[in-house]
């Protein structure tokens, strides 16, 4: 998962990425720009919309961004960023799903302590210490609490009138939030796939370890980065194992390393990004 090593490794890499010049940025800043039009998975032509939004969870004001197209309501998704939150690179992403025809809320996982933006990519946060920023947020984190988080934004999204009510919702998160997706469908009757990418803290020795939260109608998709399952071998066999009792779960090792998904990580695999994104299509397809 992502800890300090990975951090200082990232950090000298994309120092180093930098001396090639403003050229090279600009086509960063460029690839996660947020897109104007889109056509859904529906065929229906419209602009994606954004608008800032932000609702009670019982323990604060939780912030984010809501991504829609069209005048259909969609299946809701909730969209946990990884560990350096919200920004433009998962602005993009989340552009992206909108596209495709879901109502996607971007979710401030830190809300308790910050609103909004806090880094501008990934680069900025590994190269000025913001593993140490963020230590004390995501020290607040448990399984209730991700719990609560998702449930408070599954009843928001509900409430709106971009949602389809008679669909069920999807969580998906990256690194630290893969667990949040996990626990998902314990949230809140009305989830009911999770999506985990290269997710930190699946299988624990608590009991209320993500994998042994796994609903039965629950449909879960789980993206195991090669170097995460170096690390701990046997957590993908008892992933697939807790979900064997589950609507389905598809546990997968992906051939690059952490972080692959994330367009702007330093271990942004785009091939294997593509195969996860289809997947995540595809459990959503089923699912929602």
């Amino acid at each position: 998962m992502c800890d300090q090593n990975h951090l200082e490794r990232w950090a000298k890499k994309e120092l180093d990425r930098r001396t090639f010049g403003a050229a090279g940025l600009a086509g960063m800043a460029a690839a996660c720009a947020p897109v104007d039009q889109a056509v859904s998975a529906s065929g229906e032509a419209s602009a994606v919309t954004m608008r800032k939004v932000s609702f009670a969870t019982g323990e604060g004001t939780l912030d984010g961004e809501f991504y829609t197209s069209g005048t259909t309501p969609r299946p809701g998704v909730i969209f946990w960023p990884d560990i350096a939150g919200i920004r433009p690179a998962k602005r993009q992403m989340a552009t992206r799903l909108a596209e495709e025809g879901y109502a996607v809320l971007l979710a401030n996982p830190y809300y308790r302590d910050v609103a909004g933006q806090q880094f501008e990519d990934f680069a900025s946060f590994a190269a000025s210490g913001g593993f140490q920023t963020v230590r004390p947020w995501r020290g607040k984190f448990t399984a209730e609490t991700k719990r609560l988080d998702n449930a408070a934004a599954a009843r928001w999204l509900m409430q709106q009138d971009e949602v389809a009510r008679d669909r069920g919702i999807g969580v998906q998160g990256y690194c630290m939030t893969g667990g949040h997706a996990l626990y998902g469908p314990w949230s809140e009757d009305v989830i009911s796939a999770g999506a985990s990418f290269h997710g930190g803290g699946l299988v624990t020795g608590s009991e209320t370890s993500p994998h042994r939260t796994l609903q039965e109608d629950g449909h879960y998709l789980i993206a195991i980065s090669q170097d995460d399952d170096a690390e701990a071998p046997t957590h993908a066999g008892i992933l697939r194992e807790a979900g064997q009792d589950t609507a389905g779960a598809e546990v997968e090792v992906y051939a690059a390393d952490h972080g692959f998904c994330v367009l702007d990580s330093p271990s942004y695999d785009k091939a294997e990004a593509e195969r996860a994104w289809a997947r995540l299509l595809a459990l959503y397809s089923e699912a929602l």
